[in-house]
């Protein structure tokens, strides 16, 4: 143990521990801007200085360690002068219009300078202006860019795709996409972790709300929205909810009361996704297939993406299956519009989603009959549905838990933990082994698939599974640099699989790039616990028992990997 003296307070914390961390600690926070734990730790903002007994200069909390007998000041007059300069010039080069930054109230940066009652700036402001395509998913506003560095950090170090980059020098020093590419022919994943691990609001989705404003206006559309299993578990953290109370009803309560015509859980379509990929599974693994190589899952767009662009030659082991988002959108606009008597054009599909690269993803054209278009019209992020319940005005205390819309209102455990890392393969050997077995798994059954940390064995949870003396071997991964890492040893034939379940977001959909943002917080497999909480708790916990897809079968699609399924459900995967 080192001993020493912060604020005048005598301490004891571990050797090898950070100043910061003593500090944080013992109720001592040290302001930052640039730093996370593990990821960047570069002192490249130097807001975290503090003062040291016997040192002419100050240091930075976040990269020195303590030392025995130090004495520190976190707070001192010198601390302050000092840190205010800091925040000063980096406003001197920071658009500084709060009140329409879309993390206004919810910025690094701007808590910082309210702290240290920065009320004007001494300095000429000469914030810098790229271009950039506003019609992309991915916006970054260079304006606002502070060159804290940890979206460089996060998509080398995590994601290992590298579109970021320092290019400059000196003042002129600044972050771009890298190779001096445009985003648009960089390998962006759009897994949009960048976004989230932004202190300011340089980096943001593309707002399409007034998009699903628009349709709500128009009379001539009906508009109809789903909502993704990983949505519940975050969308309550910014309006006072606690995880009991954010259920997903009170979601399609809010959005029935914005105005939209049907509201739906994303679950119902995330165990028809279940039932067409355990299937197609099942049929490849049965015909030797997968000896070479395994079938992945398809349901992350953000691992679509990458693969295309890092492994193309791997592109054929995906699963045809569409995602749950395009497979409701198919649904939406075949058999429940004929069900409701209304032309496929007159349907405005909304998607409420943990994910920026669904907003790409809806790019995909659905040709069934005489409707040629997109399964789903428009995508919102989890952050786009809440600025779209304030901006409606709805207090969050008054919303009641409804059920979604009829055909489509029941999903079950198993689409419910679709958001969570691991989800997908065990909802899927949930059925796989009902389609064997002609029973039911014991509760339990496939735990092994459940990650319950990012570093844990690189991201990586292996299992083996025998299923009435038929063996499976099975993978989960989330987050992209431990993808490529598993790829490589496939391409090696280090290790062998049949079926292996990729996210691109670290921890699954629930530490998507849509979610809500907690800087310095990461929360993932805290709001995945909150997702098999509720599996736990379902009636129905198995795909193949959900009674609405039972009947979407029966009256329209008559069985997994039908003709018809194929029209709408599957997909060619093309290189773009």
């Amino acid at each position: 143990m080192v001993n020493l003296i912060i604020d005048g307070k005598k301490i004891s914390v571990e050797e090898n521990t950070t100043i910061m961390e003593a500090a944080e600690q013992n109720g001592i926070p040290i302001p930052r801007l640039c730093y996370l734990k593990g990821l960047n730790e570069i002192a490249a903002c130097r807001v975290c200085v503090v003062e040291m007994e016997g040192k002419e200069k100050l240091i930075t909390s976040c990269n020195n360690v303590v030392e025995e007998g130090m004495v520190l000041y976190t707070n001192s007059p010198k601390v302050r002068r000092h840190r205010r300069t800091t925040v000063e010039l980096i406003l001197s080069q920071h658009n500084n219009q709060c009140v329409i930054c879309s993390r206004s109230g919810n910025c690094s940066l701007q808590k910082v300078a309210n702290d240290l009652n920065i009320l004007e700036l001494p300095y000429k402001q000469t914030p810098e202006k790229q271009e950039w395509n506003k019609e992309f998913p991915l916006i970054r506003d260079s304006s606002k860019c502070i060159k804290c560095m940890r979206c460089i950090q996060v998509c080398d170090k995590v994601q290992s795709l590298n579109v970021w980059d320092l290019e400059g020098t000196g003042s002129r020093t600044t972050v771009n996409v890298s190779r001096r590419q445009k985003i648009e022919e960089a390998p962006c994943s759009l897994c949009g972790q960048c976004i989230t691990h932004c202190p300011v609001g340089a980096l943001s989705e593309r707002d399409d709300t007034e998009l699903v404003w628009d349709a709500i206006a128009d009379p001539e559309k009906i508009v109809v929205v789903q909502v993704a299993p990983a949505v519940r578990a975050s969308w309550g953290e910014q309006l006072g909810l606690s995880p009991e109370e954010a259920k997903v009803g009170k979601i399609l309560d809010s959005l029935k009361r914005m105005g939209a015509d049907y509201v739906f859980d994303t679950a119902f379509s995330a165990d028809l996704t279940i039932m067409e990929e355990a299937s197609e599974f099942l049929e490849r693994f049965t015909a030797g297939e997968l000896k070479e190589r395994p079938m992945f899952t398809s349901c992350c767009p953000g691992w679509v993406r990458f693969v295309k662009s890092q492994f193309p030659h791997m592109v054929k082991d995906l699963s045809t299956a569409k995602s749950p988002q395009q497979m409701f959108g198919a649904v939406m606009k075949s058999y429940f519009a004929e069900s409701i008597g209304v032309s496929p054009e007159k349907i405005f599909s909304v998607s409420v989603m943990p994910c920026l690269a669904k907003k790409s993803e809806r790019e995909m054209e659905l040709f069934y009959g005489e409707y040629a278009g997109h399964e789903t019209d428009v995508v919102i992020t989890t952050r786009e549905l809440v600025k779209m319940i304030r901006s409606a005005h709805i207090k969050p205390d008054t919303l009641e838990d409804i059920p979604g819309d009829n055909p489509m209102s029941v999903g079950t455990g198993a689409g419910i933990i679709f958001g969570a890392t691991g989800g997908v393969m065990e909802a899927a050997l949930r059925t796989a082994y009902f389609t064997l077995k002609k029973e039911n798994p014991p509760a339990g059954t496939f735990k092994q698939v459940r990650s319950t940390g990012f570093q844990e064995n690189n991201g990586i949870q292996e299992a083996e599974f025998d299923i009435d003396g038929v063996k499976v071997r099975t993978a989960v991964v989330s987050g992209l640099g431990n993808t490529r890492e598993l790829l490589k040893k496939i391409e090696r034939k280090e290790v062998q699989y049949d079926f292996v379940e990729v996210m691109a977001c670290p921890g699954g959909c629930v530490g998507g790039g849509g979610q809500l943002i907690h800087d310095g917080k990461e929360l993932a497999f805290e709001r995945g616990k909150n997702l098999y909480y509720l599996d736990d708790r379902s009636e129905v916990r198995c795909s193949h028992d959900n009674p609405d897809i039972k009947k979407l079968y029966a009256e329209y699609l008559e069985k997994p990997l039908s003709h018809k399924a194929h029209l709408l459900l599957h997909t060619e995967h093309q290189m773009t």
